[in-house]
């Protein structure tokens, strides 16, 4: 049934004083099965009636005014009053269009404290007629004055019946003040009848009001109760489908209801005497294609058997339709049979309904591929097809490699089109033996039916690489995703579905650890190497609390003079259980479990504390990965770690690589510009080795750009793109007020080659290799610390 417009609550019956003057509240009482908000809306809906009259009203009462007060006034106090009455006029008249035209919920309750404002405001504008002209007037004009506003009052009263409230603020305000107008003047009997009337007015008021609402509750009761009987009417109306059906002996309609004729798009008289099953066979009466349904009713109707909520498919002006049929033969008193008689309803919308929740259950509705749910079955029919016939089954997993980049700095819509096209290349790489769909996200799978041939899953994963590893077009945009996939083969690498997903996506962890854009098969040892994964995270996550973080610092030193201008510290984790780890090995965990935001806060927090043992011009470099910077708490991690260790600001520089600004380019730009604005440095690193880009070197004024050791390394053996490339970046970190460090240096000729191409600053082994804080500061201990060999022949280096 339709939901009613108005409010399940009826109108109040009973109305107290309170309630007429507004002050009745929806409570723990009974009064709180009542629609308060509607009677609030019939009270102010009188304020849409004779808006004129009102208006003639107040009109004819300025002309008397002004008519009395003309002889004994200046004209300018008069026309400011004048003023005064028409602005406050035009104000409540706003106030009393916005609350008539209330909905049924009631007014709001800021538009009836501007309605009373306004109704106040007009009560003191007109309350100056006795108290600010009165007493300069003689007694007989004093008393022609009241008139006018005793007239005033009494068409409040007349001709805003439903709102006695506001009758009674203007009669308090504007009789109070003649009533003391009068009491001042020594006219005591004036002022008594002044206030005999205040009362008879405002108690009119009152009662004309209890009669206005009394009428609208009974009118609004009527109107209600004639909306319900037309709701149900015509619910009943339009929501009746069911009809009547009834055939001859020979199965043919006879005596067609105009419900029937109405479903069947055709007139009752046309319907006479045709065969029930042809009407619903349509065209394909013709032809003898019938659908099963029909040919169940067939049976049915010459077995002579009755049947209930029988479902079957009718074709209606060439629409295919679903009835839900009810029939029961019928026979005379002798017993011979005179045909059908049953009920038939259309159930089209619920049985399409019903198959598209079944539907969306198996397949996914954005590439309409089939869904997890419907490639586990695959996959058991799969396993169990290959146990029976000893043959073998596979699974390959799917990850998109760079997607959750491109959904994020392209936005979801671009990466929904994206996840499409790779849906519809997928499809194109299968043949008669695969079933491939999407299990979430950017990751799909293929189900490998026979994968006996030796090499046939390496000839289905590289064929998928390679199509979908193809550039793509989506709004204007050539877009490039790798693609890594993990394979098991059943049974031998799982006998049940759950495990072979389990092992492919073992495997899958496998060939993204690799680099991705690679094929990677299912090996037990990857069983080993997950559990190595889970306890190292685990103990990780202690590793704070257990003190077993250390910083290394490797020394860089100013390219023309050697001296020791900064150190980067480096992270170093000995673990109770696992021994010392490589940072290659554990910082890509921390990454991958947000562990790098703790780890990091406590990196900056021990650098600067340890930077503070060094010379004053010496600078400390933390590296800051993209986890960190993302981090709402990052800025206020920065300014911790230099306060708590009283580090300026300028001595500490992070260091951040170019795949951060491909998550969020605006929010770490905005992190980094908060750093720069407290005086710290920042320094791009690993530049020209990813995703490089002027852009964000315009936006940021970096302090150091550092160029990876690869292009070093291969600038030094004569390499000519890595020269060309170290010299322009050279020249661009130059032309942007920027300064250079060239990673990696290890041998001499390497560093002279470096000071040719006139990089700023060097790092590398043959400067110092990471050490331990203590170490650091035995440098600055030795005077001659400012020539590479003494660094290189400082303790413990």
């Amino acid at each position: 049934m339709r939901k009613r417009s108005h409010s399940i609550h009826p109108l109040p019956q009973e109305l107290p004083v309170s309630a007429i003057l507004g002050f009745a509240r929806r409570d723990s009482d009974s009064s709180a099965a009542c629609d308060w908000g509607q009677l609030r809306a019939l009270q102010y809906a009188c304020l849409g009636r004779a808006p004129v009259a009102r208006a003639a009203t107040r009109f004819a009462a300025m002309l008397a005014a002004v008519a009395l007060l003309g002889p004994h006034f200046d004209y300018r106090p008069i026309l400011g009053w004048i003023a005064a009455v028409c602005i406050v006029g035009w104000y409540a008249a706003r106030a009393e269009r916005a609350l008539a035209n209330a909905e049924g919920t009631g007014p709001r309750p800021d538009q009836i404290r501007t309605y009373f404002t306004a109704i106040a405001a007009k009560g003191l504008i007109w309350s100056l007629l006795l108290c600010g002209f009165g007493p300069f007037l003689e007694p007989r004009d004093q008393v022609m004055l009241w008139t006018v506003v005793a007239m005033l009052m009494t068409a409040f009263a007349v001709l805003v019946p439903g709102v006695a409230f506001g009758t009674l603020v203007f009669t308090a305000i504007v009789g109070g003040s003649a009533v003391a107008c009068f009491l001042s003047l020594g006219l005591y009997d004036v002022a008594l009848v002044t206030s005999a009337f205040i009362v008879v007015v405002l108690a009119g008021a009152v009662q004309s009001a209890r009669q206005f609402l009394v009428g609208k509750v009974a009118e609004a009761g009527m109107v209600e109760r004639d909306e319900v009987v037309s709701l149900l009417m015509r619910e009943f109306e339009e929501g009746e489908a069911d009809w009547l059906w009834q055939t001859d002996p020979a199965r043919r309609i006879r005596a067609a209801s105009p419900r029937l004729a109405f479903a069947m798009g055709m007139d009752a008289r046309e319907m006479e005497g045709l065969p029930f099953l042809q009407l619903i066979a349509g065209p394909t009466w013709e032809t003898g294609d019938f659908p099963a349904s029909l040919h169940d009713l067939a049976e049915r109707l010459k077995r002579r058997e009755s049947f209930s909520n029988l479902l079957v498919r009718a074709t209606v002006s060439g629409r295919p339709r679903w009835w839900e049929l009810s029939g029961t033969p019928q026979f005379d008193e002798s017993g011979r049979f005179e045909g059908f008689r049953g009920l038939g309803s259309d159930v089209t919308e619920a049985r399409e309904n019903s198959d598209k929740i079944a539907w969306l259950a198996r397949y996914d509705p954005l590439t309409g591929m089939p869904n997890r749910l419907m490639l586990t079955e695959a996959l058991g029919q799969a396993l169990s097809h290959a146990s029976q016939l000893r043959m073998r089954c596979a699974l390959l997993m799917i990850d998109l490699d760079r997607f959750k980049t491109i959904n994020e700095t392209l936005g979801h819509h671009v990466g929904d089109q994206l996840l499409t096209r790779v849906a519809e290349r997928l499809k194109e790489q299968m043949t008669e033996r695969e079933v491939c769909g999407r299990l979430g996200g950017d990751e799909f799978a293929v189900v490998v039916r026979d994968a006996s041939e030796p090499g046939y899953v390496e000839k289905v994963a590289q064929r998928v690489i390679r199509s979908l590893s193809q550039p793509y077009q989506v709004d204007h945009h050539t877009l490039f995703v790798g693609v890594s996939i993990g394979s098991a083969i059943g049974p031998r690498d799982g006998a049940t579905a759950e495990t072979l997903m389990r092992n492919a996506d073992l495997a899958l962890y496998r060939s993204k650890d690799e680099g991705g854009n690679a094929h990677f098969p299912y090996e037990p040892a990857l069983h080993a190497h997950a559990e190595e994964r889970r306890k190292l995270e685990f103990s990780m996550r202690r590793a704070l609390e257990r003190r077993e973080f250390s910083l290394c610092f490797q020394p860089v030193v100013d390219a023309r003079d050697e001296t020791l201008v900064s150190f980067e510290a480096l992270l170093r984790w000995n673990s109770e259980e696992h021994g010392t780890i490589s940072p290659v090995k554990f910082i890509p965990l921390a990454e991958d479990t947000r562990q790098i935001v703790p780890i990091g806060q406590w990196v900056l927090r021990e650098a600067c504390r340890e930077a503070m043992n060094w010379p004053e011009h010496v600078r400390v470099a933390a590296n800051v990965s993209g986890e960190q910077l993302l981090d709402p708490n990052f800025v206020t991690s920065v300014v911790s770690a230099l306060t708590e260790s009283g580090l300026a600001a300028a001595r500490l520089e992070l260091e951040v690589t170019e795949s951060i600004f491909l998550r969020d380019a605006t929010l770490a730009r905005s992190a980094l510009e908060q750093v720069m604005a407290l005086g710290c440095k920042v320094a791009l690193d690993d530049f020209g080795t990813g995703y490089s880009s002027l852009g964000y070197l315009r936006k940021l004024r970096f302090s150091t750009i550092k160029i990876d050791r690869s292009f070093v390394q291969g600038a030094a053996t004569g390499n000519a793109e890595s020269l060309a490339i170290v010299r322009a970046v050279v020249a661009m970190a130059d032309s942007l007020g920027m300064s250079t460090t060239a990673e990696g240096a290890e041998t001499e000729r390497e560093v002279d080659m470096i000071r040719k191409l006139g990089c700023g600053k060097i790092q590398g082994y043959y400067y110092g290799r990471p050490m331990s804080a203590k170490d650091a500061i035995a440098l600055f201990r030795n005077r001659a610390c400012s020539s590479p060999r003494s660094i290189e022949q400082a303790p413990g280096v």
